[in-house]
């Protein structure tokens, strides 16, 4: 009786100092990681978001790029860092694909981080040259069925999401086609304005103005809805490709452990930042919408999406080769 009467004033005290500390939080300036570089469009994303949540916050966030490792390195950084708030993750869905191409790594992205919001969510965009003449997406399929591997693709990278939304393309459509990598995306896109490489998922804000100029031809979209950018644009569902659905969403994490009375707040002040005017626009321009959840539906989606991206990238055989 004594020891449960311990265990709960332990409980107890417990919680009342989480809350007092969330009370008082923040006291001191905040450090917002982003594992990818200056200039990314998840970086350009942290520091529109963020710029919004400091002054609502009351307290400078100073984002701090950690990259390497396709954004290992800073993840592992944040989810060794103390729970106490004042250290953040701004991530996107290469979070949830990290476990499956590194199996050493040394942290669980969805057990050793507390999710606290989604920042916005942006598909990417099947493209293809005009020089080409693809119409629409059934022409490529058949293309790709006539003659199989005679069609290539290109990525930003293995295991990177332009490369794993064109493995989820062909897994859908059954044709096959030859992965073409490149170390960033105006390479990728360059090579397929050209005509030497036959597709690719381009990031949207990426690869919208070569559209709006006639170099590119949209096909599909592979958001869960169509963009607000390219409205005449079919999603991949809509044309009755099955689970090809893989657009770039990002987020907000936190250390494991961080008390929940400051995930909550900061899931709050987060979603308050992204529904300013000035953000909303901003976001709007980066071809980035809306994607808003709680925090405990943003932490279920994550590890749905650690468990479908380890199934497809063991599916399409996906192995990360020493440079």
């Amino acid at each position: 009786m004594k020891l449960i009467l311990a265990l709960l004033l332990a409980t107890l005290a417990l919680a009342v100092g989480n809350h007092a500390h969330a009370q008082t939080w923040p006291a001191k300036p905040l450090v917002a990681v982003v594992p990818v570089g200056a200039g990314s469009l998840a970086d350009t994303i942290a520091r529109v978001v963020l710029d919004r949540l400091a002054s609502q916050l009351g307290q400078p966030i100073i984002v701090e790029n950690r990259t390497g490792a396709g954004g290992t390195i800073g993840a592992a950084f944040v989810a060794k860092s103390p729970a106490d708030g004042y250290t953040l993750l701004i991530h996107s869905n290469a979070h949830t694909i990290a476990p499956a191409l590194y199996p050493s790594l040394s942290y669980d992205p969805a057990r050793d981080f507390a999710a606290v919001a989604p920042l916005g969510i942006s598909p990417l965009v099947l493209v293809v040259s005009a020089s080409k003449g693809f119409k629409t997406v059934g022409d490529l399929i058949a293309a790709g069925k006539a003659k199989p591997n005679s069609l290539t693709f290109a990525s930003v990278g293995v295991g990177t999401a332009t490369h794993l939304s064109a493995e989820r393309f062909r897994a859908s459509t059954g044709i096959n086609a030859v992965h073409v990598p490149f170390r960033g995306g105006p390479q990728a896109m360059t090579e397929v304005m050209a005509g030497r490489v036959d597709f690719f998922f381009g990031p949207l804000g990426l690869v919208l103005p070569q559209i709006r100029d006639g170099k590119l031809v949209p096909l599909v979209v592979n958001g869960y809805r169509r963009s607000a950018a390219l409205p005449n644009v079919p999603t991949t569902s809509e044309v009755g490709l099955a689970n090809a659905e893989f657009p770039i969403w990002f987020g907000m994490f936190a250390p494991a452990q961080t008390p929940r009375a400051i995930v909550d707040k900061l899931h709050d002040q987060t979603l308050r930042a992204e529904q300013t005017g000035d953000v909303k626009d901003k976001l709007a321009r980066l071809a980035v919408d809306p994607m808003t959840m709680t925090a405990d539906q943003f932490a279920a989606f994550v590890a749905k999406e650690v468990a479908a991206n380890a199934a497809l990238v063991k599916m399409a055989g996906i192995k990360l080769q020493a440079d």
